[in-house]
């Protein structure tokens, strides 16, 4: 079993989206079997609520229908999961400096270091105009088809 946690702010935009659109693309492969897919938020803020409105219609536009409710990722998060995929880079360096050993710590990584046509940050959409969410879409499904390609080649 493979195991993965999209990661953002609060866990009612980016990282739900993420986990959406993975799980799909893993059920679209048939590998639901293989996987243990996730998403938190590194604040506490918006635990228990579903996603952002503005990100379950775009999702739902695009066929992924998100029911998730946000949670916090904690320190004991890192013995649950195999790949940690943080949104920016101070989500990075939030989850690295909560990692409990080096171990931990290198299982986090940002999710755009898996899309073939580039790297950095998943911008917030939250305060953005509702464009943005279709933005976020996009990068997101990109980096989780790499995603699951490079872990659908790992042995």
């Amino acid at each position: 079993m493979i195991r993965v946690c999209f990661v953002c702010l609060g866990n009612i935009c980016r990282s739900p989206q993420a986990e959406g659109i993975f799980r799909k693309l893993v059920q679209e492969a048939g590998r639901e079997g293989e996987f243990h897919i996730d998403s938190a938020g590194t604040g506490g803020w918006h635990a228990g609520e579903l996603p952002d409105p503005r990100t379950r219609a775009t999702s739902a536009r695009r066929g992924v229908v998100l029911s998730h409710r946000a949670q916090q990722f904690t320190a004991s998060h890192f013995s649950q999961f195999d790949h940690v995929l943080a949104m920016d880079r101070s989500n990075l360096a939030n989850l690295r400096a909560l990692a409990p050993d080096p171990d931990a710590a290198q299982k986090v990584r940002l999710l755009r270091d898996h899309d073939p046509a580039g790297s950095g940050d998943v911008p917030d959409p939250y305060y953005d105009a509702d464009h943005g969410f279709d933005t976020v879409f996009d990068l997101c499904e990109a980096a989780c088809r790499g995603l699951l390609a490079e872990l659908a080649a790992t042995p």
